[in-house]
């Protein structure tokens, strides 16, 4: 169950996820959401 919480990122990360993401919306034929990049980013790094 996805929840909704409010976090602070600094400039240089949000532009890092935003670069991510432009590379995923251009590799996929789907939407690829901020907020579905960072959840992705999170869960790769905590494994």
């Amino acid at each position: 169950m996805n929840q909704r919480i409010t976090i602070m990122l600094d400039e240089d990360i949000i532009k890092k996820l935003r670069t991510l993401q432009a590379k995923q919306i251009k590799e996929s034929t789907e939407s690829v959401s901020f907020s579905k990049v960072i959840s992705d980013c999170l869960a790769k790094s905590l494994k």
